[in-house]
């Protein structure tokens, strides 16, 4: 296992799509929900602890080595918006291809083959960390940071919130990031023998309903 490509994987710089996407923090931000680093601090946290959790338990698993197909089905049934479900698969095309050129591995090949269109985005994730040499927890660390990393990312853009102020909601949600690591993955472990039934479900309804308002509007700044 190499703590390197870890770094690499989790890197804002990775070519994998992520910056196009606010991680409904755009909808979030016209809704007035989000205005300062306190209300995006209690929006990640929200995040985290529902989609994040999700993301987290189906990177873990497919980074275990459980069925992708098995694993798709189950993040789509957890993705009740199809406007999320139309991103996630967006954004694992565009993780899939970024890892097929930077760890080239026959599973990657056979995801490539049996999502044309792309898998959802956490189950890419857990494959690539897989070819990385990473293990569930890792594949969990980076889904849980991209929940929040995003969003924080994107209000910096959305609002002019300072860059110091966005960094500080990330470092006092660390302690929650690994919490939520810790839970995905061992509920990934569990999800081997009991399947994935066994993955975490948390929902976010609002999230659900504001993706799809967002996906309606003529003009805005991410994908989604």
């Amino acid at each position: 296992m190499s703590r390197a490509a870890l770094l690499v994987l989790a890197d804002g710089r990775f070519p994998a799509g992520g910056h196009a996407h606010s991680g409904g923090a755009e909808a979030a931000v016209k809704a007035g929900r989000i205005h300062d680093d306190r209300t995006l601090e209690a929006f990640c946290r929200g995040r985290l602890h529902t989609a994040g959790l999700v993301a987290a338990g189906l990177a873990a698993a497919a980074a275990l080595g459980m069925d992708p197909a098995v694993l798709d089905a189950a993040a789509d049934a957890r993705t009740p918006s199809p406007a999320l479900r139309a991103a996630a698969r967006r954004l694992g095309r565009q993780l899939l291809r970024a890892a097929r050129a930077t760890w080239p591995s026959a599973e990657l090949e056979a995801v490539a083959a049996a999502f044309p269109r792309g898998a959802h985005q956490p189950v890419v994730l857990g494959v690539t960390a897989r070819a990385a040499g990473l293990g569930p927890l890792d594949a969990a660390h980076v889904a849980a940071y991209e929940a929040v990393g995003g969003p924080a990312t994107a209000t910096v853009r959305l609002l002019g919130l300072d860059p110091f102020e966005a960094s500080g909601v990330l470092a006092r949600l660390a302690p929650a990031m690994d919490e939520v690591a810790d839970r995905a993955a061992d509920a990934a472990r569990l999800a081997l023998s009991a399947g994935a039934g066994a993955l975490p479900a948390a929902s976010s309804p609002l999230l659900d309903i504001a993706a799809e308002a967002h996906a309606a509007w003529p003009v805005r700044l991410f994908a989604s």
